[in-house]
């Protein structure tokens, strides 16, 4: 089991940064594929970036891509989202999720289901 715990969200305007991070702790982190996700206000679930459990692949949503960086520290057991150029539409709840089911997967996945474990959220708002 993998226990995450996200936080850096708050309150931005439009054309700042935010960088958010997902502390894990207990299954051995650095064996797995990890992801971001987001869900805004009467919206699904949607995914935002994933990276490699190595941290050689990267994959991101076509909104993020060119604004938004995925990297991970598998010393410190931590994976980031560097988000530069916020807009108001990336106002949403971010979750971070493990995908725990492919040992030392170098494909990064996007779809919801495939990931197993995930956080409690962080809250990022900006505003125009």
């Amino acid at each position: 089991q993998i226990q995450l715990v996200e936080s850096g969200g708050g309150l931005v305007q439009a054309g700042g940064s935010l960088r958010l991070s997902c502390a894990a702790s207990g299954r051995t982190f650095s064996n797995y594929a990890m992801g971001w996700f987001r869900q805004a206000p009467g919206k699904e679930r949607e995914f935002v970036a994933a990276i490699s459990w190595s941290g050689v692949n990267e994959i991101y949503a076509d909104s993020v891509k060119g604004r938004f960086s995925i990297s991970r520290d598998n010393v410190k057991n931590t994976v980031y989202l560097q988000m530069n150029s916020l807009k108001p539409e990336d106002t949403a709840v971010y979750y971070c999720a493990a995908d725990v089911r492919v040992y030392r997967s170098y494909l990064p996945r996007y779809r919801r289901d495939q990931y197993d474990y995930w956080g409690q959220g962080t809250q990022v708002a900006v505003s125009s």
